[in-house]
This record gives C-alpha cells, structure tokens and sequence, in this order.
C-alpha cells in the first residue's frame, strides 16, 4: 500500500515561535503561508508541517500523488482506493473522501491511541 509522501501536522500555539524554533534545528521554509496560519518545513527527507489553530491535535500526514518534495507522481495510488482498502481491513474512519469523485480528497482515520491519520490528496 502506497501512502505517498509523509510529514507530521503540529497544532501550534504561536506559527512564528515555532517556525524560530524548527528553523535553530535545520528545517527551513518549504511551503504554505504563516499569514493564513500554516507552514511547511523541511530538514533533508524530513517534513513538519505547522498548523495554529487549524487542528486540535498533532497528527500524522499522508499525501497521495506527491513526493517528500510535494511534486506530482507519475502513478500513485489514489486517496479513494486506498480508502475502500481500509475499510475492508475493518479501519472505522472519522470523515470520508466522497468514492464517487476524482482528484483531491481526503479522510481522517484515528490509530488505537486516538491519534489523527490524515490522508489528503492535493490532485
């Protein structure tokens, strides 16, 4: 099962004390925009994304149909499909991306912990 590209999604209190703090461990700027509240980060393969105020909790990220470098795939699998494999595996799911569509979607399922797993497909 491919997930596609991987970052964990922080809940921050404050994006500029974090981004100063993530920035003193080697993680520079990559994406997004501090202004709307969420920013992405990158040190080598390593992606953090910061989120204030868009999330309750920190969670797990998987992007389908892009790299550890947010560029297109050629082939991947898509966010519906991997989907419909959890659910026959029995994962209860929090939101659901609509099976009939194409494109971006997403769904939110929870680990046994409670922990958020996101899997958010951007095309």
């Amino acid at each position: 099962m491919d997930l596609g590209a991987f970052s964990v999604s922080l809940a921050v209190r404050d994006i500029e004390a974090s981004r100063a703090f993530y920035e003193k461990l080697g993680f520079t700027a990559f994406g997004g925009d501090p202004a709307q509240n969420w920013l992405i980060l990158k040190n080598g393969d390593h992606v953090i994304g910061l989120f204030q105020g868009v999330f309750e909790k920190n969670m797990l990220t998987f992007n389908p149909g892009w790299d550890a470098n947010a560029q297109p795939l050629d082939s991947f699998t898509d966010v519906r499909e991997l989907q419909r494999e959890l659910k026959a595996g029995g994962v209860e799911f929090v939101t659901e991306a609509d099976e009939s569509g194409s494109g971006p979607g997403s769904f939110l399922v929870l680990d046994p912990d409670g922990n958020p797993v996101l899997f958010d497909q951007h095309r």
